[in-house]
């Protein structure tokens, strides 16, 4: 049973009385947001009351409960179940009043409030009238006592800074309020209800039902709660010896995957998002106090090596740091379960470094060679968090690893499978570009340079460059057979490892004939470019004779399954087949474009299709939009011409017969609609915030001024700048190239992400239809064709309606013509007003 009254600060604070916080809530969080609103509500509230002295503010609940702690006589004590954020808040303003007070008018207002709202003076042990939690203890002790600390670079500290500058700002408001007003409202004008529990009750359920929605605390916060909820009597030496250190030493979010790879070790099924119900259930099978403090040590020190995972600068084997770097350096949290389970049987001593080492490295190259095979993403997440519970426990750390990663379907490619791919698969178009950034970086390392060249501001360039010119084609026709297509050989070679290397002069090279590429990749002293400078000529055989190089490479720096492990060679027809399911009706692609994304020349595709049933092949034609002559449907009783089926789907022909190469759908779309490309997203970009996000935006300006005419980058920043003033925001990746999302919708938006496009220092304002597919509102068709039409209305912009599911685009260089982007603000403002329907303005939760 719980009874509740409605009071005021005076009523709560008046008296012998003490409210402690317990160690089971979250420390003090409010920030300007909160500080802002309750200041407003308390300047109008002194303002009503000049002309109604009677009225009052509701501000909120407080939940109280009888102290289970024996305290002196005379001094009532309770526990603050809930409205812990409001009280400290308000107790913080008294303080700023209090020395606002004492500074300007009189120093006998500093002991008034003390006396009466803020401590008990006459009792030594229980001397203050609120007791924050450990953690903001001092820094509120220090602003009770007005010492030299108060007003430090904390929360509570904050909050002080807010409130003292808004005091000294009364004189100069539109509406001056006198600040004995100001401190009438707080203490006497202020109404809560205060909801005490009954003795026996038991607060910690009570505080759970009221915050365990998910929506104002972290799964580490509850599961905290629990824990001390289970210490009554060793809590405040459990806290202070061990929790308090471990949560000082990460952030909430770093908390949380601690408490998560803790359950992996157990069960890969367990969802990050059911972390504390699972852990909360683990716990509860604890009887003793000391059972559960062992399981706080065991966190601790699982929480030292997670730290040496996040940190790797703070390794100190060398090899063991090198390869954690690296790892982390991927980008997957997936592979997180193994490195702690490594690090855990080092520390056990049933590893030793090198073989930790030499495990990581395993992985390393488990992640590169199926990159370069274009299985990148396929089940990685499943194989990963399997790892430590499927892994033999009887072979030494790294054999296991290598054993359990080299059998099933996992593709950790052979030797003889990374030496096919990299000849034939578009390794461009396949993983994260971070990622096919680091293979070329570890590359160019693997040469062991005395003197390395600097790869920081380095970006992969291709050879046989992305746009054909008319010298470019004269020399690659040199190499084609006599019933080849030119454009079918060339999608064949252009995003193929043995075409790329690294540059610090990406937009200087662009489309220049091989002689000048040649002459600037020479002066750059970078060694993965020396197979290339050394050439006469770039054609198909130079190609594939710098592949067969770097195949070696790859296998000689990245060990490869063992000898059991089976020969994952063959062409992934299955990816063809998920690429040709999604190709929207009113397109058509190539067989070299299907070709290049599965890694084979378009002969054997066109025997493929025309022996095995595949969806939509009647959408696949030559190179210049015909139907290839020998096609045939495979059902025996169809002979409905294809042309006439297309065009009934809304592709258009010309006069000749020719598909319109409008609706043409290329290897890189076709890589997108199978899902084998991942750019990295403002999720991904969002991890390296606070403090870091200026770096990376930095960065795009910097790219884009030297990419782009000053007419471009002037205009593109014109954009960002309106597109933030109209309320959107900005998220940047963190690639090698770094893009620039913008954002109409941050993830904690309760219907999530969302933005409408990226633009690309190389020059492509890229529309995310494939994104917008999934998000509301824009996953009605009908939304996303009216962006696509209003975009249509620029000038030099042609979206086609089959890329409603894809990523197009348009060159930046409309940006540059004023009424052009003008339109296109107007365009951006009318999706972020879909974006961001009106709501109701949420309550403040603590």
């Amino acid at each position: 049973m719980v009874a509740a009254q409605e009071t005021t600060l005076q009523r709560l604070l008046e008296g012998a009385k003490q409210y402690q916080v317990p160690l089971y809530q979250r420390t003090y969080s409010w920030t300007e947001l909160q500080f802002a609103r309750i200041w407003d509500d308390v300047c109008q509230l002194a303002r009503d009351r000049a002309d109604h002295p009677g009225a009052t503010h509701f501000i909120g609940s407080l939940v109280l409960a009888p102290s289970p702690a024996i305290g002196p006589v005379g001094v009532a004590e309770y526990l603050v179940v809930d409205g812990q954020q409001r009280l400290t808040t308000l107790s913080i303003l008294l303080c700023a009043i209090r020395d606002h007070r004492a500074e300007h008018e009189d120093p006998k207002h500093r002991l008034r409030l003390d006396q009466q709202y803020l401590t008990n003076p006459f009792e030594e042990q229980r001397w203050l009238k609120l007791v924050p939690t450990q953690a903001d203890r001092n820094a509120y002790t220090a602003c009770v006592k007005s010492t030299p600390h108060v007003g430090w670079d904390d929360a509570v500290g904050r909050a002080y800074r807010f409130f003292a500058k808004a005091l000294d700002a009364l004189g100069t408001a539109e509406e001056p309020v006198a600040i004995e007003q100001i401190e009438s409202a707080v203490i006497t004008g202020l109404a809560l209800v205060a909801i005490t529990a009954k003795p026996g009750d038991n607060v910690y359920r009570i505080f759970e039902s009221l915050n365990n929605t998910g929506l104002t605390l972290t799964q580490a916060d509850l599961l905290r709660n629990y824990i001390f909820m289970r210490l009554p009597h060793r809590g405040p030496a459990v806290y202070e010896s061990l929790w308090l250190p471990l949560q000082q030493r990460f952030t909430p979010t770093e908390l949380v995957l601690l408490f998560w790879l803790d359950l992996v070790h157990r069960d890969p099924k367990v969802k990050q998002t059911d972390t504390y119900s699972t852990q909360q259930t683990r716990l509860e099978k604890l009887r003793t106090e000391a059972d559960v403090e062992a399981e706080v040590q065991r966190f601790s020190r699982l929480g030292a090596l997670l730290r040496v995972i996040l940190h790797p600068t703070e390794e100190q084997d060398p090899g063991v740091r090198q390869r954690l770097e690296r790892l982390s350096a991927w980008g997957t949290t997936t592979v997180y379960p193994l490195a702690l389970h490594l690090l855990d049987r080092r520390e056990g001593g049933t590893a030793t470094s090198e073989q930790v080492t030499s495990a990581l490295l395993y992985v390393e190259s488990f992640f590169v060679r199926r990159l370069i095979i274009g299985r990148s993403t396929m089940n990685i997440n499943r194989i990963l968090l399997s790892t430590v519970t499927e892994m033999s426990k009887s072979l030494p750390v790294d054999e296991a690893v290598r054993a359990y990663l080299s059998t099933g379907r996992k593709h950790f490619a052979t030797d003889a499978a990374v030496r096919s791919a990299v000849r034939s698969i578009p390794f461009y178009l396949h993983g994260r570009a971070p990622q096919r950034s680091l293979v070329l970086r570890w590359l160019e390392e693997s040469y062991g340079s005395k003197e390395p060249v600097s790869l920081e501001k380095a970006t992969i360039e291709h050879v046989l460059p992305q746009t054909l010119t008319d010298e470019w084609r004269q020399m690659l026709a040199a190499d084609r057979g006599p019933d080849e297509n030119l454009d079918e050989m060339y999608e064949a070679l252009v995003h193929t490892l043995g075409n790329l290397t690294l540059t610090g002069y990406n937009q200087e090279l662009g489309n220049k004939p091989f002689a000048e590429k040649r002459d600037r990749l020479k002066r750059s002293g970078i060694r993965l470019s020396q197979e290339i400078v050394a050439q006469p000529r770039w054609g198909r055989p130079e190609i594939h004779a710098r592949a067969e190089a770097l195949a070696e490479r790859v296998i000689n720096s990245w060990p490869g399954p063992t000898a059991q492990a089976g020969n994952q060679s063959e062409v992934p027809w299955d990816l063809m087949d998920k690429a040709l399911s999604e190709l929207p009706a009113g397109s058509w692609t190539t067989y070299g474009d299907l070709a290049a994304l599965v890694g084979t020349a378009p002969m054997p595709l066109g025997v493929r299709l025309a022996n095995h049933p595949a969806p939509n092949a009647h959408r696949v034609l030559q190179a210049e939009g015909t139907i290839a002559p020998g096609f045939r449907w495979l059902e025996p009783d169809r002979t409905d011409d294809p042309r006439e089926v297309l065009r009934a789907e809304g592709v258009t022909f010309d006069g000749n017969g020719r598909a319109d190469q409008g609706q043409r759908i290329g290897t890189e779309e076709l890589a997108q609609l199978a899902g084998i490309t991942s750019e990295e997203l403002p999720e991904r970009a969002l991890r390296y915030r606070p403090g870091r996000n200026g770096t990376y935006a930095e960065r795009f300006l910097e790219q884009i001024t030297v990419r782009q005419t000053p007419a471009v980058s002037t205009a593109t920043v014109v954009l960002l700048e309106a597109w933030t003033a109209m309320g959107g925001t900005l998220s940047y990746g963190t690639g090698a190239e770094t893009s620039c999302f913008l954002m109409a919708r941050r993830r904690e938006h309760e219907l999530g992400s969302i933005w409408p496009a990226v633009i690309y220092p190389s020059g492509k304002f890229e529309v995310v239809f494939q994104h917008l597919s999934v998000r509301t509102p824009f996953n009605d068709i009908v939304l996303r064709d009216e962006f696509r039409q209003r975009l249509n209305q620029l000038p030099g912009v042609n979206i086609a309606a089959a890329r409603l599911a894809l990523r197009p685009g348009f060159p930046l260089e409309v940006l540059a013509d004023a009424e052009a982007r003008e339109a296109l603000l107007d365009h951006l403002r009318w999706f972020l007003d879909q974006a961001q329907p009106s709501t109701a303005e949420e309550p403040v939760v603590e």
